[in-house]
């Protein structure tokens, strides 16, 4: 399992979660601390000054008291995800199945095997893939609204 953060212009961090690891809403809150704000600050200079707009399902770790805290400290814009729609973020319906393509019809011996095919398919996609990633994502959240927030695919 990774944890992946993007934005348009790529990953801003891959994070390889180790086996037997839980991810509870204090791991995740450190995650957030320990590794996307310092990978922010060194791919992406000034945007934690200009501001975020930060996007996670509704998974419960993502709605934990201790994560949302941290965004608002963050002062990071939480874009809410629509209920009842878990194939709506951009990392489901687009960068897992692009990663899968390049995947596809591979053998791996172990775990360390399978992250550095996964590193390699995330290096493989173009800047591309991740603007249609973001402009497939506004198309969905808008089908979603005009269909009275029910579940879209």
């Amino acid at each position: 399992m990774h944890m992946i953060f993007f934005d348009k212009n790529g990953v801003i961090l891959r994070r390889p979660i180790p086996i037997g690891t839980t991810i509870n809403a204090q791991y995740y809150k450190k995650v957030l601390q320990d590794k996307l704000r310092p990978a922010i600050r060194k791919k992406r200079p000034g945007m934690l000054e200009s501001g975020i707009l930060f996007h996670h399902n509704n998974a419960p770790v993502h709605r934990a008291r201790a994560v949302t805290d941290v965004l608002a400290g963050y002062k990071w814009e939480l874009l809410e995800h629509p209920r009842c729609s878990p194939d709506i973020a951009p990392c489901d319906f687009h960068l897992f199945s692009k990663m899968k393509e390049h995947l596809r019809g591979q053998g791996f011996e172990t775990g360390e095997d399978i992250i550095q095919a996964t590193k390699v398919a995330i290096k493989n996609l173009d800047k591309c893939s991740y603007v249609t990633a973001f402009k497939d994502w506004l198309q969905r959240i808008e089908k979603y609204a005009n269909n009275g927030e029910c579940y879209v695919e």
